[in-house]
């Protein structure tokens, strides 16, 4: 198996010879998905055991929410909100890998240092604030690489000009890794950032080239969940795009995703052993 599809989460291989499903719990008021949002203990801690019984392989926890007009969250909420959700998740649960969904350093070094967490997950690729390269580094442990532009989460939703979207997202990760690998940071899962600094039609496209990220030889995350590029094209509502989003992650698995970051796990997981299935029994293009 290459080298780029096991994970070492805190010492634990992580195997991505097969597609993993990534489910999201947010700790926030105001995510745009009312369905993802959990506050309580009791409530993470069912959410957490649902996410693992229907098949998911990794929990990502989130407390600052970046939907478009979304309030700021500040350094100590956030952390406080992510080291309870970790805290709550590992007391039942001490195996099953957990990310936290940070652009902060602190938050990073708080979660996974103190309370148990796994796997960085920065959506803005080390931008917005200093220091999450090292914090990974000095963690050893995996970082996702997310595209984006903007130094701020409001920049995210409003930068969308590219002289070619698929060079331009190359070149990011071809800088972003340089980086990553100097300072020492070994696992790299790259995530082209669906919804981010992206209009719909650039995300279409962005779909249409995801297979040629593999060239970098590392895991890619796709996160399509329930997004506007889904519900707007359809005519419906973030509630109602299930069905859009099981055609988007199927097609994300044909062009070479090994992580799907989703709302639904059951359906996500049950798109990947049709997915195996087929992969199994024919030659796929």
């Amino acid at each position: 198996m290459s080298a780029s599809k096991l994970l070492n989460c805190n010492g634990r291989l992580i195997s991505l010879s097969s597609p993993v499903v990534m489910g999201i719990i947010n700790i926030t008021p105001d995510s745009f998905y009312e369905g993802s949002r959990f506050r309580d203990t009791d409530a993470i801690k069912k959410r957490a055991e649902e996410i693992v019984r229907q098949g998911g392989g990794i929990i990502d926890v989130g407390g600052f929410s970046t939907r478009p007009g979304a309030g700021d969250v500040s350094e100590q909420e956030e952390c406080d909100r992510v080291c309870m959700a970790v805290e709550a998740i590992r007391s039942i649960d001490p195996c099953t890998p957990i990310s936290v969904d940070t652009f902060r350093a602190k938050v990073a070094r708080e979660s996974i240092g103190h309370c148990g967490a796994d796997i960085i997950n920065d959506i803005s690729g080390g931008q917005i604030e200093d220091g999450i390269f090292e914090a990974a580094a000095e963690l050893h442990v995996p970082y996702i690489l997310m595209h984006t532009v903007g130094h701020t989460v409001q920049e995210m939703q409003q930068k969308t000009e590219y002289e070619n979207i698929t060079k331009d997202i190359f070149r990011y990760f071809a800088e972003k890794l340089a980086r990553l690998r100097e300072l020492g940071v070994n696992d790299v899962i790259l995530d082209p950032g669906f919804g981010f600094a992206k209009n719909i039609g650039q995300n279409y496209e962005l779909m249409a080239n995801l297979d040629l990220f593999q060239q970098f030889g590392l895991p890619l995350l796709v996160g399509i969940s329930r997004k506007r590029m889904i519900w707007q094209v359809l005519g419906c509502n973030a509630e109602e795009s299930l069905n859009g989003v099981t055609v988007l992650n199927t097609f994300s698995l044909l062009k070479g995703a090994d992580i799907l970051r989703v709302h639904d796990v059951k359906e996500a997981v049950e798109t990947i052993k049709l997915f195996n299935e087929l992969k199994r029994t024919t030659t796929l293009p």
